[in-house]
């Protein structure tokens, strides 16, 4: 097996001590942007601020985080401190329709292996983002420990992305009024009927909303059964529910997929800095692996379709 690490950026959701189990040795920190206009690196492990206060000061209409990717020299430091002791480096990335950080770090890369030319650095767009690169990352490290060389994980990495599903909530609707994502009058009255949205990841790994619930009993067992018919193999399957301020609802989602899906292991986590600031408190929802996504997601709206049909009409 070739001697080679993986590296990922800190949009990942991976706190230290996940890094330290799936062997990633290092991160890539981007910049997270207080309102204040002071700027700290992004921090999976919320030493710089707690998640709680962070998303509880979403609730102020006036209160914006912004992020930007890890500077060049950061980059081209991680990678440097790992090629000089003679490792090839595998770099996954936050999804590039989302931040510049992939085709910065193909930049760094470009320059190291003029100085490295003996050394190998293979850059992949994951496509996807928060806990669902998270996932991406562990089973690439996964792949890696049962002795896939650097090529071999790339390709893996480059094919499984595309299986990665996300389904969940989204309950608060006036952040998404702050992002422009949605009216202020769709935000007051779905919240006055407590409207949760539903998404998976498409094709070009954006969350797109797949379904509207009432309430979220009905909203979390529709989330169950869409993974039931969605997932493969859950008995292998490691799967993340990542919240952002919803620790109750993550732990009673958590129950309700290791019930009925029974997976191998169910990982809790919340959602950090890097793209907590862009989706706000009111997450809750599931990653997990199952057929490649469709395209425009033809095929899981159906799917959706039949478990809206089946749940509203009883």
């Amino acid at each position: 097996m070739s001697d080679y690490v993986i590296i990922a950026d800190a949009t990942c959701d991976l706190t230290s001590a996940m890094q330290e189990r799936f062997d990633i040795p290092d991160i890539l920190h981007g910049i997270l942007y207080y309102p204040d206009g002071h700027s700290e690196p992004q921090d999976p492990d919320w030493n710089n601020i707690s998640a709680e206060e962070f998303y509880h000061s979403m609730r102020n209409k006036n209160v914006m985080y912004k992020t930007a990717a890890p500077p060049l020299g950061e980059i081209t430091e991680v990678f440097e401190k790992h090629l000089s002791q003679g490792k090839d480096i595998l770099n996954i990335s936050i999804s590039s329709g989302l931040s510049s950080c992939y085709n910065d770090c193909q930049l760094v890369a470009k320059d190291l292996l003029e100085k490295y030319p003996e050394r190998k650095i293979i850059c992949v767009d994951s496509l996807r983002y928060s806990t669902s690169l998270g996932l991406l990352v562990m089973s690439t490290a996964m792949k890696r420990k049962e002795g896939a060389t650097l090529e071999e994980a790339a390709a893996y990495a480059e094919e499984e992305k595309y299986k990665i599903h996300q389904m969940g909530i989204m309950d608060d609707l006036f952040f998404l009024v702050k992002k422009g994502r949605i009216s202020n009058f769709k935000a007051f009255f779905g919240s006055m009927v407590g409207l949760n949205l539903l998404a998976d990841l498409n094709d070009t790994g954006m969350a797109e909303v797949i379904a509207k619930f009432k309430g979220k009993r009905d909203a979390f067992a529709a989330d169950v059964e869409y993974i039931r018919r969605t997932i493969v193999n859950p008995e292998e399957q490691t799967i993340f529910v990542a919240h952002s301020n919803r620790a109750d609802a993550a732990k009673l989602y958590a129950d309700m997929i290791q019930k009925e899906i029974a997976p191998k292991e169910i990982i809790i986590t919340e959602v950090c800095q890097g793209c907590g600031a862009n989706i706000g408190p009111g997450l809750c929802a599931a990653f997990y692996k199952g057929n490649p996504v469709s395209k425009g997601l033809e095929t899981e709206k159906a799917i959706m379709a039949e478990i809206e049909k089946q749940i509203k009409g009883k």
